[in-house]
């Protein structure tokens, strides 16, 4: 597949105007990278997963997550892990996880989230491209005045489709049941409402055929589902998301496709897509899974193992 550079100056113009509002996705396949440190502070299962995604035909990849809870929130980790993304040979881009920000303590055992976040903003997501050797042209919410600290927010299109990753941790989108305002989280929220909001104007006013979202929390997860316990009272951090992403999705003409690194209580052995209407849910929980966006099919996306489309669930 041939793959193009864009000038940083040409991007808005190449990704806002210059679009055809009729354009037609072709058949292209992407890979998504699931969250590589669940258990051990092992870099090499990320390693392998870009060693193996860089050997395919993939239009770009998209990673979950870049350390685990128990390795130290670092900045020489996270120097380490950048190393590893830049080297890749795809367009890498990177969705962050829980672990490599919301789950960050002081010595003392305050929470360092929120200076941890602005650190990996700074560290990872400041310019106009992905990391790896064949560079994906991005759109940050940072380039709005308003939101201009929530570059982790990206998006981008390819062949008709929208991208965009949305910065939702797993741990109940970090929401912390503590007295008084919740700034982080209320933060979020505002940003990343008016994040989404954005992605479905620009896509339905450009007839786009699908809408892919990445992020690390699973918003369809309630206390019935398995995310909180129904006996415990605790606030559910996605309901607010979740709404939106509904409501949205039920205006929008096309597919909408929600990948997340948060597993759901029915465990399965193999990816499958559930799809409620023409809005889908992948989870990525293990390895790396590719999938391809094929217009012939009437679910337009579809996972591929080994070559092999595995059956999307309706």
């Amino acid at each position: 597949m041939k793959k193009y550079f864009f000038p940083s100056m040409l991007i808005c113009s190449v990704f806002l105007h210059a679009w055809p509002a009729s354009a037609q996705p072709k058949e292209f396949s992407f890979g998504v990278i699931a969250h590589a440190f669940k258990a051990e502070p092992d870099e090499s299962a990320l390693r392998d997963a870009i060693s193996e995604t860089d050997e395919d035909n993939l239009a770009f990849v998209v990673a979950n997550g870049i350390k685990a809870s128990s390795e130290p929130c670092s900045d020489k980790v996270y120097n380490r892990r950048k190393a590893l993304l830049d080297d890749a040979k795809n367009g890498l881009i990177l969705s962050l996880a829980a672990s490599d920000w919301a789950d960050c303590k002081r010595e003392n055992g305050r929470s360092a989230a929120m200076e941890r976040l602005n650190r990996l903003r700074d560290l990872f997501f400041t310019d106009e491209f992905s990391f790896g050797a064949s560079k994906i042209p991005v759109i940050r919410q940072s380039a709005t005045p308003k939101f201009r600290s929530y570059g982790e927010n990206a998006r981008w299109l390819f062949n008709g489709i929208m991208f965009a990753t949305i910065n939702l941790p797993a741990d109940n989108n970090h929401y912390l049941p503590a007295a008084g305002r919740n700034s982080e989280f209320e933060d979020r929220l505002i940003a990343n409402r008016d994040w989404l909001q954005r992605i479905f104007i620009f896509a339905t006013r450009k007839k786009l055929d699908g809408i892919v979202l990445f992020c690390d929390g699973n918003p369809f997860l309630t206390a019935e589902t398995g995310s909180l316990a129904k006996s415990s009272g605790k606030r559910d951090g996605f309901t607010e998301t979740r709404q939106q992403i509904t409501a949205l999705a039920s205006r929008f003409p096309g597919k909408v496709l929600i990948i997340h690194g948060q597993a759901e209580p029915k465990a399965s052995d193999s990816a499958e897509i559930t799809w409620r209407g023409n809005l889908g849910s992948l989870e990525s929980i293990s390895g790396w899974i590719k999938l391809t966006v094929d217009p012939s099919l009437p679910t337009l996306f579809a996972v591929r193992n080994n070559s092999a489309v595995v059956k999307n669930t309706r």
